[in-house]
């Protein structure tokens, strides 16, 4: 059962605006979406998503792991809960992920000898997958991450090493995104992938998505994770991006936006003495508020290209930022705070 928001002790501050959410100030723009948990759906985060958001997408309830851990069991309570919540509410609703090299189940790549499978039964297994994910969900969901983070973050290396590259070499990538629209012709369907900022990984990015195009696969979108930090992007970094993303032709979609509060690192690593101050500080919360000032006026200013803005879980409550790149270490990503305030990074986002 839903709080009512006047009734909710964390209701979060108005900043001048108590009838609006960040929904309601970019409804001109683009939808403004959020990360969700079925359990999240289920408390006071609820009245917030419902406040500031008209989108949600699964955080982890439709990739392979959660929703189909073994061959012939499908898990969809999950995921079904947070279908029925957008329904309700008349909410946008966006899948993630069809297939990635992360969270895959090991039985996808095995016999039952335990011997790898062939090129083709692995096909037919992300064939079956694909289509009874998406066509449960068929006329619910308007856009799917369908292949997600094939690119390699090695220099010497375009595609990543996984097992589907391994069985499959590169088709399994058209293939998802065949086996999608078959199963969905009504779905958009994106590539998403991270550190999209670095010149060398975007442009192996945008060299994947035109060989897609050429081919004539049905791919619809770019989807650009967005999982910044207060020292990158830097403002012109992030215009080069968008404007080399929109060359191709296709939509963007910013689908997993969060801001760090330490400067960047891409290696998971322990907490040591120096990550002791998790605090909140004047000088990390004045960092962000730029990168969030700056990220905003360029989604603005590409607003022609950009069809939606995903934020990367609700609250600094809970953040996967909260474990990595280091464990166990506090972050404080997102514009609203622990009790669900809003932070002052709101106010540089909508003001304008």
């Amino acid at each position: 059962m839903l709080i009512p928001l006047w009734q909710c002790s964390h209701v979060p501050r108005t900043s001048g605006h108590p009838d609006k959410g960040l929904k309601d100030h970019y409804r001109q723009y683009f939808p403004i979406g959020v990360a969700v948990s079925p359990r999240a759906l289920k408390s006071e985060e609820a009245t917030l998503i419902l406040k500031e958001f008209n989108s949600l997408t699964p955080e982890n309830a439709m990739k392979m792991g959660p929703i189909h851990p073994q061959r012939d069991k499908y898990f969809w309570d999950q995921a079904d809960s947070i279908v029925a919540f957008a329904k309700k509410y008349d909410l946008k609703l966006r899948g993630h992920a069809l297939c990635w090299h992360n969270q895959a189940p090991a039985w996808f790549f095995v016999d039952a000898a335990g011997q790898k499978v062939s090129k083709q039964e692995l096909l037919t297994r992300l064939k079956e997958h694909i289509t009874t994910v998406v066509s449960r969900y068929k006329g619910s969901i308007y856009a799917w991450d369908v292949v997600n983070e094939v690119i390699s973050d090695r220099p010497d290396e375009y595609l990543r090493n996984s097992p589907w590259l391994q069985i499959c070499g590169e088709e399994f990538i058209e293939a998802a995104f065949r086996y999608a629209h078959e199963a969905d012709p009504g779905a958009l369907l994106f590539y998403n992938d991270y550190n999209e900022i670095s010149p060398v990984k975007r442009a192996r990015i945008i060299r994947l998505v035109r060989s897609l195009q050429q081919k004539g696969v049905p791919i619809h979108g770019i989807g650009l994770q967005a999982h910044w930090a207060i020292n990158e992007p830097s403002a012109a970094q992030l215009d080069s991006t968008l404007s080399d993303f929109a060359a191709t032709g296709l939509p963007i979609q910013i689908t997993e936006l969060d801001i760090s509060v330490y400067p960047k690192e891409h290696e998971a690593r322990n907490r040591q003495a120096a990550d002791a101050d998790t605090s909140f500080t004047p000088e990390k919360e004045a960092l962000q508020r730029q990168k969030y000032r700056e990220a905003f006026q360029l989604f603005r200013k590409y607003r022609q290209y950009i069809t939606g803005i995903t934020f990367w879980n609700i609250s600094d409550r809970r953040s996967w930022l909260d474990d990595f790149p280091v464990f166990n270490r506090k972050d404080h990503p997102l514009l609203f705070d622990a009790s669900l305030q809003r932070k002052r990074a709101y106010e540089d986002v909508i003001s304008f």
